[in-house]
């Protein structure tokens, strides 16, 4: 039979509210809203029949702007039962940025959170031809409102049309190498071949629960647990802007087992006041994820006496790709364990040739779980991709005599500051563009709060002066917070080869 015949692709909602209707799902934290498996598939249903009588057919996009709130999961499971493909914008970018992704995937549909209606204003007026809802009960201009809608159909199951695995589901930005950013296509088969690793590699179990420190904007928020719990049957918690102290409550009142988020939100959990006194006898594990994490960290929970451990994920390929297990988290700290059950990896050198164990190469991955391809973007895919399925990670690794693999670095210039992925080289093209400036590099320097933070060398056209809050002033406006540089240096000169090309790695 083919996948082509399986009905039950892409509707994760109606599946599991078959298997456990009355099992509470989601708890939407900032909304104190509570659903259990069946309210969710019948509020899918219910906006999937809205989402078809706005003309949204199979293989449309539907661009999302909004907050982790519980209509992004409305959005998520109607769009999978109409063959719609969900398109997550970053509410942390700039309007520049967001109308890229916009013009380069061309949405039928653009969804924005009620609580962000000022910052999209700009793109409202960017995109007046494109339709457009907005979350919560109160339309705004002629936007109408997802629950007003909602009140207006039935909520009875859609005939829905034939899909595929190969099929995309979402296409979730990432950047790109020459600091535009590139749509990483999520198909129905590495959604689902994420979900079955996970569970079978992690042991994920139907009593499990967790609140979503992931935005859904990222392939985090989406498939390191949401989807996951989805296809065993757990609970999600939805949380509102990050807080440290709202967080370990609801760890503690809510009976969370277990907790996943980036280095900076542990380090700012271990800080507060609350730490030494919140109830973690319900978690099984932590586990970090976004960016390496600190043993100093780590070793915070671990004299909580709870395991506390590292993951490794990118966009293009699963996110969860290995599992450490908890008895040899304090003897391979830094290790990021085994490759998952349904997943090949090996380390290569430069000439593609895979290295002997204990040295370091660029980590390839290959299985059901590597992502489509970048929208639009034939050679980019390419160079990602191998002929014969291996996709390069960019990510530098090595693997010990016991088969433990460790993420030693990466290849890219790229780093991650707070769990936000960025390029230097979208960085650096604004700076050239600022008159005052000859020359710019810009690096990802270790930084004990956000993990990395980016540190900008400049050289200054002659006769001509900048300071260091002149450029973040110009740089604020074209650039998401967490790209702008938190370090300035200025030279009369920078390093370079023969060839002319600066050299980043004679800069510090």
């Amino acid at each position: 039979m083919k996948s082509e015949d399986w009905d039950w692709i892409g509707d994760w909602a109606g599946r599991r509210a078959i298997l456990t209707p009355k099992k509470e799902a989601v708890f939407d934290s900032v909304r104190k809203r509570r659903f259990n498996f069946a309210e969710v598939d019948s509020r899918a249903n219910q906006l999937a029949r809205v989402l078809m009588n706005q003309g949204i057919e199979k293989g449309d996009r539907i661009a999302v702007y909004a907050k982790n709130r519980f209509e992004y999961f409305d959005f998520f499971f109607a769009s999978g039962k109409i063959g719609a493909v969900l398109v997550p914008l970053n509410i942390r970018l700039v309007p520049r940025e967001l109308e890229f992704m916009i013009r380069k995937t061309g949405p039928s549909l653009i969804v924005y959170d009620s609580d962000l209606s000022e910052p999209f204003s700009s793109l409202r007026d960017s995109f007046k031809d494109t339709a457009r809802m907005v979350m919560g009960d109160k339309a705004i201009s002629s936007d109408k409102s997802v629950e007003h809608l909602l009140t207006k159909v039935s909520s009875n199951p859609v005939e829905r049309p034939q899909l595929a695995f190969d099929d995309p589901c979402m296409v979730i930005f990432t950047g790109g190498t020459t600091g535009l950013p590139k749509g990483a296509i999520l198909s129905h088969r590495l959604v689902f071949w994420n979900s079955t690793n996970t569970l079978v590699s992690w042991g994920i179990r139907p009593d499990d629960v967790q609140p979503l420190l992931f935005p859904l904007f990222h392939t985090g928020g989406w498939n390191v647990l949401v989807i996951p719990f989805f296809h065993m049957g757990g609970r999600t918690i939805i949380m509102g802007d990050f807080d440290a102290n709202e967080t370990l409550r609801v760890i503690e009142s809510e009976k969370c087992t277990i907790v996943i988020g980036v280095p900076t939100m542990f380090n700012m959990m271990s800080q507060a006041k609350s730490f030494e006194d919140a109830d973690f006898g319900s978690v099984r594990v932590f586990i970090s994820g976004g960016a390496p994490c600190p043993v100093a960290i780590m070793e915070k929970y671990w004299a909580r006496n709870k395991p506390f451990k590292m993951g490794y994920g990118l966009t293009e390929v699963g996110p969860n790709n290995f599992y450490l297990p908890e008895d040899n988290i304090k003897r391979k700290p830094k290790s990021v364990g085994f490759p998952v059950f349904h997943s090949d990896t090996k380390i290569v050198d430069a000439e593609n040739m895979e290295v002997p164990v204990g040295k370091v190469g660029e980590l390839l991955l290959r299985g059901p779980h590597i992502f489509s391809g970048y929208w639009d973007e034939p050679d980019e895919t390419s160079s990602a991709i191998e002929s014969d399925g291996w996709v390069h990670t960019g990510d530098l690794a090595s693997v010990d005599e016991e088969g433990f693999y460790y993420i030693v670095g990466r290849k890219k210039e790229m780093w991650i500051s707070g769990g936000e992925n960025v390029f230097p080289s979208e960085i650096e093209e604004i700076l050239y563009q600022h008159p005052a400036i000859l020359e710019a590099a810009v690096i990802g320097i270790p930084d004990d709060f956000w993990g990395e933070v980016g540190k900008a060398f400049l050289v200054l056209k002659e006769g001509l002066s900048l300071s260091e809050e002149e450029i973040r002033e110009y740089l604020t406006v074209r650039l998401a917070k967490y790209k702008i540089p938190k370090h300035y240096e200025f030279r009369e000169t920078l390093p370079k080869s023969a060839a002319g090309k600066i050299l980043k790695r004679d800069l510090l």
